[in-house]
């Protein structure tokens, strides 16, 4: 592995972040709190030593990205960037220890939206803006935007944009893998501006519908208030919320197929996209059946709004609570649970397993259903008429077999910090899911902030894996990765 590389491009990435918290600073300025000059301090140190990294590693030769170098460089990326994205917590005196700081900015990078504040209406506004701002930087992914930015990583841009990209495999939108990279900013940028202005429309502040329109684009959940959406007590904001955390669940490569085909059709044509539409609906309908035969539902509009608030919610893996459903029926809260690990669309904001390894995972069950009592049958797997291969099979039963492992091994780990089942499992799944409020203890309504430091960082770890989809983590744990 060219290590030289890898940390030339690293420190032009940690340089990006350090100028990006310049933008909270404006909202320090704007309300006159004290929170600027931790903010300031905060971007020239993390600045700083991007820059002297990218000065003193710049390659003299043009630039060769391997796997290897792609994984590392992500990898290392997200670490530093939560590293240093931690400053501002500490330098404002917001928060006084390490894990909590560095838990609060990995959930915000990796769009988690699990909090250790306890009073985030009493934390101040540059502070809160930059806590945001990391679910919308990580949202579409930190290394994505320096592939957008820079065009000279080359052909092995790709072997970036594959290592961060979630999903079974990146979308090559265009020829060049830096103009895929800036058309899948953009129209994350034109869905960001037309959510601000919609929740500005409907009575936030432009500051507070920045802030959510970063945690649903991102499908990260941070808000500005205790109470996350439920304080505002709007149908209006609650559906704008939910049509754009259903949108940042879907494959953002989808988006330019439309415009460019100008057609809806191909929304109509997508298996994952079809199969993401259905489970949300029956998920919805039944969660909304069960609210009022339990005696939760009252009005018809708000109980199917409450439902659909947080199906949505929980399936893109954004984390918003528009209430404590840690109060509803248990069916309904197992059917949330279950929703946990299916996640967004390949390709989206959204986290977890993804709703194309379901796919998958289903179509082949069914024809291995179909053998058995055809044994001599000649079957294969199709997706949108498309035949799965057995290599990608054996990649998506290997992806979910660890994912299960990891997040039964989690919650028996979670568990040593004297938890009660449900808490360890439901703060397990949420962490690894990228989801952020679980059941019980990390309700909707509660937080993280009771755990100990190792349970923190460990959880901070989960959260890594969980975004960066395993593999491009755990692979550099692996001896033979170090090996020449």
């Amino acid at each position: 592995m060219n290590s030289r590389v890898v940390f030339y491009i690293v420190g032009m990435n940690i340089s990006i972040i350090g100028l990006s918290m310049l933008f909270p600073a404006f909202w320090s300025i704007y309300y006159g709190t004290q929170d600027l000059q931790g903010i300031l301090i905060s971007s020239a140190i993390t600045t700083i030593f991007g820059f002297t990294l990218y000065m003193l590693l710049k390659p003299k030769e043009d630039l060769e990205i391997r796997y290897k170098e792609g994984f590392a460089i992500v990898t290392f990326t997200w670490i530093l960037a939560s590293v240093f994205g931690s400053l501002p917590f500490l330098l404002t005196g917001t928060m006084s220890n390490f894990a909590d700081a560095f838990f609060e900015t990995m959930s915000g990078f990796t769009t988690t939206g699990a909090s250790v504040l306890t009073n985030i209406e009493a934390v101040a506004p540059g502070v809160l803006f930059w806590r945001s701002l990391t679910h919308w930087l990580g949202g579409m992914g930190i290394v994505v935007l320096f592939v957008a930015i820079l065009s000279t990583v080359g052909v092995g841009g790709f072997q970036i944009f594959r290592a961060e990209s979630t999903g079974l495999s990146p979308d090559k939108i265009k020829p060049k893998i830096s103009e895929s990279a800036k058309v899948l900013w953009n129209t994350y940028l034109f869905l960001s501006i037309v959510q601000t202005i919609l929740l500005y429309i409907g009575g936030m502040t432009f500051f507070d519908s920045l802030c959510h329109t970063f945690g649903t684009m991102a499908t990260g959940g941070f808000s500005t208030k205790n109470q996350s959406i439920g304080f505002y007590d709007s149908f209006y904001i609650q559906w704008v919320i939910i049509i754009f955390m259903f949108l940042a669940g879907v494959n953002f490569a989808l988006y330019y197929a439309v415009y460019h085909s100008k057609s809806l059709k191909i929304f109509i044509k997508d298996s994952e996209f079809k199969l993401y539409a259905i489970l949300v609906t029956f998920a919805t309908i039944i969660t909304t059946i069960m609210l009022f035969v339990e005696g939760f539902g009252d009005k018809f509009f708000k109980t199917f709004t409450d439902a659909a608030f947080q199906v949505v919610s929980v399936i893109t893996t954004t984390g918003f609570a528009s209430l404590d459903y840690n109060n509803w029926p248990t069916v309904t809260i197992v059917t949330l649970f279950a929703l946990m690990f299916i996640g967004g669309c390949a390709g989206s904001t959204g986290g977890s397993v993804k709703v194309g390894r379901i796919l998958i995972l289903l179509r082949y069950m069914f024809q291995e259903l179909k053998k058995a009592i055809h044994p001599r049958a000649v079957t294969v797997t199709k997706i949108g008429g498309k035949i799965i291969e057995e290599k990608q099979l054996i990649n998506v039963m290997v992806f979910f077999f660890m994912f299960i492992s990891i997040f039964i091994v989690s919650a028996l780990v979670i568990s040593l910090d004297n938890v009660d089942f449900v808490t360890a499992l439901s703060a397990s799944a949420a962490t690894l899911t990228n989801v952020g409020p679980g059941f019980n203890l990390v309700g909707p309504a509660e937080n993280y902030s009771f755990f100990g430091n190792f349970s923190k960082m460990y959880m901070s770890f989960l959260m890594l894996i969980g975004r960066l989809e395993l593999y491009t983590v755990l692979v550099l744990l692996n001896p033979i990765f170090w090996k020449k």
